[in-house]
């Protein structure tokens, strides 16, 4: 088709488009406004929503239990709930899973069960009901109104998201299990559902490199405004997979195919073959920029103000190196704290992690990070937080979890109005502590960026372990684990443990006591097999379960048998 009569068409749709979403753009007008007044007073918008939680779950058996239609006050609610982790609602929501809804939840119908991605443990199960859909879908919305009003260039551009399979498999009673994101994507209204360019049924393909191809094979070929895949890694492997497979891409678009090569399966092919139009043009453009670079990277081939949306905190935010190399200098915003269990924060500015934290869908509590293990911690509401301070958040659902200890460690770096901005710092869990120097993946992380900047290298994907020799009176140590193609020499893998020893005692004084006082013998870059973790990532996550679109490579592995399974 002509570059201008694909123009013309383009701009008619988008009209189109504006005529017929302006009654659903004056909706979402109205939820960030009143998203925005709820931040002017956070404590008044979080009492009235726990009241509102707790009169509507009175009737449930966990709520009878618990007494919810006695508690009027919050060191009621606290007296009566003890923080607690899932084991406290698994039973619950284990006769929820076999159809005996009223035991956790007073919503007749459960949509389906949104699971966990397995980073940390075995899957867990979370009740999605009429009030999570609407709190999680507020929460996009939010997040999605405020990109466009900030980047109006993008407004009804095409869109590139990752979801996943909403029915995996499912409960005694009959209930589909699997990632929330593909249950959102089948209730898409048809307006909004024609700017996305990758369908839903995406999520129905297993192989990860054959799921990133089609993504390309069906996205290259339009001027995409935006991209939202949470986990950066997954960002980078689709960079890497267009440039890998550019000549069968350029096979693809120029003849309306897909490759057989990729594991696809039928239906989903018979789904998108009305979609594999021949781009010739396109094709020409994209020979251009493969013979001027030498490479097919999404910086050449999608244009200079689309956007990117994913996580830029916690350990994941290490794959952000990547993107100047694949995506230039593109705006990218955070896609918030959200996970399986809920949406806890919406960021509203680009290039931070940085979120307000949604005081309008959860109630939420904190405990300074300090205090985890104490039997009586120190436990805060949103307005009493402080600026700087990390803390472990505890969030209370409409849909079954109260007190919930979710282990994401946050810091507050500062205020939206009088709402908390919260930045997501890792797991708690992640950690080791071998002779009390309690080394967290949140130093990991930080210790390690610092020393390839320092340093002026680049490594892929790490982990750092704690490693006790066999020897007699043998002194244990922390051993960074690498790719040997990362750090091939060495004098190099000295070099950086050197470093990193010297920047991880810096930044945990408890790990610089246990060096000085020998308790703990000096880090060690322990080279590995190239392609080592992505078998181990592939093995860890299949044990587990989860997808990789929600799986988080472990920075720090707090195992003393993990050495050895390495091949040290």
């Amino acid at each position: 088709m002509p570059t201008l009569l694909r123009e013309c068409l383009h701009k008619v749709l988008r009209f189109l488009l504006l005529r017929a979403a302006r009654p659903m753009s004056r909706l979402y007008g109205r939820r960030l406004a009143r998203f925005e007044a709820a931040t002017h007073d956070p404590a008044a918008v979080q009492s009235a929503l726990l009241a509102d939680i707790l009169r509507h779950q009175a009737g449930t058996d966990f709520g009878r239990e618990h007494h919810f239609g006695a508690i009027r006050t919050l060191e009621e609610f606290r007296h009566n709930l003890p923080i607690a982790g899932y084991d406290a609602f698994a039973p619950y929501i284990t006769r929820v899973c076999n159809g005996d809804v009223n035991a956790l939840l007073a919503d007749p119908v459960i949509h389906m069960f949104a699971l966990t991605s397995g980073t940390t443990a075995s899957r867990k199960f979370i009740p999605v009901t009429d009030r999570y859909l609407e709190s999680y879908k507020r929460g996009w919305n939010i997040w999605g109104l405020k990109i466009y009003a900030d980047h109006p260039e993008i407004v009804f551009r095409p869109i590139v998201q990752f979801s996943g399979e909403c029915d995996e498999f499912r409960t005694p009673s009959g209930v589909p299990c699997g990632a929330v994101t593909g249950l959102t994507a089948k209730m898409q209204s048809p307006i909004v559902r024609r700017l996305y360019v990758v369908p839903p049924c995406l999520a129905r393909v297993k192989d990860a490199a054959a799921k990133y191809y089609l993504a390309l094979r069906l996205s290259i070929p339009h001027r995409v405004g935006l991209i939202v895949a949470a986990n950066p890694s997954t960002m980078v492997a689709l960079a890497r997979q267009g440039d890998h497979e550019k000549a069968t891409l350029l096979r693809d678009l120029a003849d309306g195919t897909l490759s057989d090569r990729f594991d696809i399966p039928a239906d989903v092919r018979a789904e998108v073959t009305p979609r594999l139009k021949r781009h010739p043009e396109r094709v020409r453009q994209l020979e251009e920029i493969i013979a001027r670079t030498g490479t097919l990277y999404p910086k050449d081939y999608w244009s200079r103000n689309c956007m990117l949306g994913n996580w830029m905190g916690g350990s994941v935010g290490a794959y952000l190196r990547h993107y100047p190399k694949y995506f230039g200098t593109r705006l990218v915003r955070d896609a918030g704290l959200i996970a399986s269990e809920g949406r806890m924060t919406i960021p509203m500015t680009d290039g931070t992690p940085s979120g307000v934290l949604d005081v309008t869908s959860h109630f939420f509590e904190f405990v300074p990070e300090d205090e985890v293990d104490s039997p009586q911690p120190t436990v805060l509401l949103a307005h009493e937080l402080v600026e700087g301070q990390r803390y472990y958040i505890l969030p209370t659902t409409a849909y079954g979890l109260y007190r919930y200890q979710i282990y994401d460690v946050v810091r507050v770096t500062g205020f939206y109005n009088k709402t908390p901005l919260v930045e997501f710092l890792s797991k708690g869990a992640h950690f080791s502590n071998l002779t009390g120097e309690k080394v967290s993946e949140y130093h990991v992380v930080g210790a390690v960026e610092q020393v390839q900047r320092d340093l002026g290298v680049l490594i892929g994907t790490y982990s750092l372990a704690p490693v006790w020799p066999t020897a007699e009176d043998a002194v244990p140590y922390y051993g960074l684990f690498v790719e040997r193609r990362d750090l091939p020499e060495a004098d190099q893998r000295a070099r950086f443990a050197e470093r990193l020893d010297a920047v991880l005692a810096e930044r945990n004084i408890e790990y610089a006591a246990k060096r000085e006082s020998a308790r703990l013998a000096p880090l060690r870059v322990e080279a590995v097999a190239d392609g080592f973790w992505v078998e181990w990532d592939r093995t860890r996550l299949k044990e587990r379960g989860g997808v990789w679109e929600q799986y988080k490579h472990p920075c720090l592995i707090a195992d003393l048998k993990f050495a050895d399974a390495a091949g040290r």
